[in-house]
């Protein structure tokens, strides 16, 4: 399984829509990650979502993100786990652990990962799956 993580610096990029750094981690079979850094610097949502999905990762772990962005990104396929925030380090050891569910990962002000759909009611809870 690989996961693209929206970076900046060693913490997780606040806003994916303008984050240009990308760290892309692949978890071994003895338990050692193989990381390696994608620059995506194009400014235009369509463009970079695409860069993104070439990537081939399962799951893309970001902070805040656009409604447009959102949309496109799940419509490829690709599981989406917004409103994360911290430590790059600490948040790939949550992700391969199954601890990325804890508040401590939420960023400020976010009731929880909640699915965000405008056409129902109901919420659902993200829940990575391994």
């Amino acid at each position: 399984m690989e996961v693209v993580f929206s970076t900046d610096e060693a913490r997780i990029a606040p806003l994916l829509d303008v984050a240009t750094q990308f760290v892309i981690v692949k978890r071994n079979g003895e338990g050692t990650y193989q990381r390696r850094v994608v620059s995506i610097s194009d400014l235009e949502l369509c463009a970079k979502v695409r860069r993104i999905v070439s990537t081939r990762a399962d799951i893309l772990v970001c902070g805040a993100v656009s409604w447009t962005m959102e949309a496109m990104v799940t419509a490829s396929g690709m599981t989406l786990l917004p409103n994360t925030c911290g430590q790059l380090d600490d948040v790939i050891y949550a992700v391969f652990n199954g601890t990325l569910t804890e508040r401590n990962f939420l960023m400020p002000g976010c009731p929880g990962r909640q699915y965000r759909n405008r056409h129902r009611r109901q919420r659902r809870q993200w829940r990575f799956r391994e």
